[in-house]
């Protein structure tokens, strides 16, 4: 017997599960999962207004950027003005499903696949993002490698207002919705990488970017 065999074995024997009842007690664990009943929450808006404002507010107190604009097709323009305003090269490496706006014609070259180590500006959009606490939620696939958010170190995620849910009990019942089966990777970003390890003092951009920009889309 393995060791894993005998760890679930004194489990089955605590919850006195046999191979007689091991169909009504999967049965049991399915049906509640099924239910998805949520546990308490804290009060939030319901308007899509105060959602967003939630969602910038948390955004900046974790040291993330937020920029506004109207439409997908003034990205681009708004992503050439934060990285001129930084210094940073116009350069970027962009997830295929946003090859189609006119990087080009904001004077950006990008480049539309998943990053390498050399790569210093990650531009994403986001499955949804998370009034609550403020964070982006990213589900990797083709279209959207996991690797645009997480090994540049400025990533700028283009955030489409009416994707912005209250909580994360939304944001899964979005996916369920939308996805049916999860993907392989579903990151959820939280501002920009932050340590504290070394004598408390937090320390951004330790395990990922640096910087993490915003720019919600339909909101202006």
């Amino acid at each position: 017997m393995s060791s894993r065999d005998d760890i679930l074995g004194r489990v089955r024997a605590r919850l006195n599960r046999t191979p007689e009842n091991a169909a009504a007690g999967r049965a049991s664990l399915e049906a509640t999962l099924a239910e998805r009943a949520q546990g308490p929450r804290p009060a939030l808006p319901t308007q899509k207004s105060a959602l967003t404002e939630r969602l910038v507010e948390k955004s900046l107190g974790y040291s993330s950027s937020v920029d506004r604009i109207g439409s997908y097709a003034e990205a681009p323009a708004a992503v050439a003005r934060y990285l001129a305003g930084l210094n940073l090269p116009p350069r970027a490496v962009v997830w295929p499903q946003l090859a189609h706006l006119d990087w080009a014609g904001a004077g950006l070259a990008v480049e539309a696949r998943g990053a390498r180590d050399r790569d210093l500006v990650g531009i994403t959009g986001c499955f949804c993002a998370i009034a609550e606490t403020g964070t982006l939620m990213l589900c990797g696939g083709p279209e959207s490698p996991a690797s645009v958010s997480l090994l540049p170190e400025t990533h700028i995620a283009l955030v489409p207002a009416s994707r912005i849910v209250a909580g994360m009990e939304e944001a899964f019942a979005l996916a369920r919705a939308e996805l049916g089966a999860l993907p392989r990777a579903v990151n959820f970003i939280s501002g920009p990488s932050r340590t504290g390890d070394i004598e408390q003092t937090i320390v951004l951009g330790a395990h990922g970017p640096y910087r993490v920009h915003l720019i919600l889309i339909g909101d202006k």
